[in-house]
């Protein structure tokens, strides 16, 4: 009764960065609902988790994220998704995503 069988779930695609968004890589938490991420546009930004994804996704270090970009101030943004492993492969492959992006982040 409460279940889905496998068929009725549908596979939702995963959003891809169109304008005021750009894909970042984690590169370290900073507390307080922040993290510090690289971008693909070459910054790095101070980001902010709303509440909606806070209690919900778990954020680490490495993990590829959709970034709302703030209009007055580009140093900072909002993470609106976080892509999973399948997702991040299919980033790579449309040309989203720099892999050596993934490979430095925790480095740092």
């Amino acid at each position: 009764m409460g279940r889905k069988k496998a068929e009725e779930i549908s596979e939702t695609p995963y959003p891809s960065p169109d304008e005021g968004t750009v894909v970042c890589v984690v590169t370290e938490p900073m507390g307080g609902n922040y993290v510090k991420a690289m971008c693909m546009d070459g910054k790095e930004r101070k980001l902010r988790i709303p509440g909606k994804l806070r209690h919900k996704v778990w954020i680490n270090v490495k993990d590829v994220v959709l970034v709302g970009k703030w209009e007055f101030d580009e140093s900072r943004g909002d993470v609106l998704y976080k892509y999973s492993r399948d997702d991040r492969k299919k980033l790579v492959e449309g040309g989203f995503l720099d892999p050596s992006l993934v490979e430095s982040a925790g480095e740092l």
